[in-house]
């Protein structure tokens, strides 16, 4: 049997890798452009096919991938004029990727459901380095039978694929987990700027850090980048930060549950955007507590 046809929407720095992966493997994609054309050259070269509407690849795909920045986006590109609804079909499945609210996903799917069509919130872990090794995880919410259709298709680009539940489950371990990750590296910028203040020589917190439990590989990207000079190491921008935590406190705030420590994580990466930072990396933390505590820490 043949691999279906995949149609592809969001080929950013992870979704290149992803769609690379995806040729290799054998799929046939067909993409839609959202933003960014800087990655297509090699795609194209090796198969890949571009649409000019959502509703089209929609309607010449038995699968489409979308890989965009959250929710508003994603309704944009489902639900907009001309939107990926528009052009579903019976036995279409969405399998939506970005980090998303659960409300609105719900949203989106009961539309999809509406046209015979169904949705998968599968969000991504792991960097882009991961995506173009095909070695990505997925955390996916989904019924058991949607799950066995969306994990072939998965498997092309992704590690491990955890089927973590119902539908809205893969978001919500998500915004949980970013949640986490967020709160570290907030913590180390944090961190930086106290022991710098007090004298430290952060190459010293490095090499204790480093050592102990509390060592991660989100410290080492973070840490041990920003005692090298280099704040490129963790390839996620202090926007999309910013919006990961928005969306983990209205979930945590819908439930409701206290969230002191994600309200003030959130806050943190919302004042490195006022900053001007918000098109930055992760470790970029670190230059926001520059200009707030009026000190270098960074050796440049």
């Amino acid at each position: 049997m043949s691999n279906p046809r995949i149609g592809f929407v969001g080929i950013g720095m992870m979704g290149h890798g992803m769609v690379k992966n995806l040729l290799a493997k054998g799929f046939p994609v067909t993409f839609k452009v959202n933003r960014d054309r800087s990655r297509l050259e090699d795609l194209i070269a090796a198969g890949a096919k571009e649409v000019d509407s959502y509703a089209k690849l929609a309607a010449d795909s038995d699968f489409v991938i979308v890989c965009v920045t959250g929710s508003p986006q994603v309704e944009e590109v489902i639900l907009g004029k001309g939107g990926l609804l528009e052009g579903a079909h019976k036995g279409l499945i969405v399998i939506e990727t970005s980090t998303a609210e659960p409300g609105s996903t719900a949203k989106v799917r009961e539309a999809l459901l509406a046209k015979g069509a169904d949705l998968a919130d599968a969000p991504l872990a792991r960097t882009p380095k991961e995506a173009e090794e095909g070695r990505l995880n997925t955390m996916v919410g989904a019924d058991d039978a949607l799950f066995a259709k969306v994990k072939p298709v998965m498997a092309a680009f992704c590690e491990n694929i955890f089927h973590v539940g119902p539908a809205g489950a893969g978001h919500t371990l998500k915004l949980v987990n970013n949640f986490m990750a967020m709160t570290i590296v907030a913590s180390i910028a944090e961190a930086f700027s106290v022991a710098n203040k007090a004298g430290v020589k952060l190459d010293k917190l490095f090499e204790v850090v480093s050592m102990g439990a509390l060592n991660s590989p989100i410290f080492q990207m973070v840490a041990g980048g920003a005692v090298a000079g280099d704040l490129t190491r963790m390839k996620f921008a202090i926007r999309n930060a910013a919006k990961d935590m928005r969306y983990y406190t209205h979930l945590a705030e819908s439930l409701p549950v206290p969230s002191f420590v994600g309200e003030a994580v959130h806050q943190s990466y919302e004042q490195a955007v006022a900053l001007g930072l918000g098109d930055k990396l992760m470790a970029s933390m670190i230059e926001a507590q520059e200009q707030l505590t009026k000190q270098q820490i960074i050796r440049r």
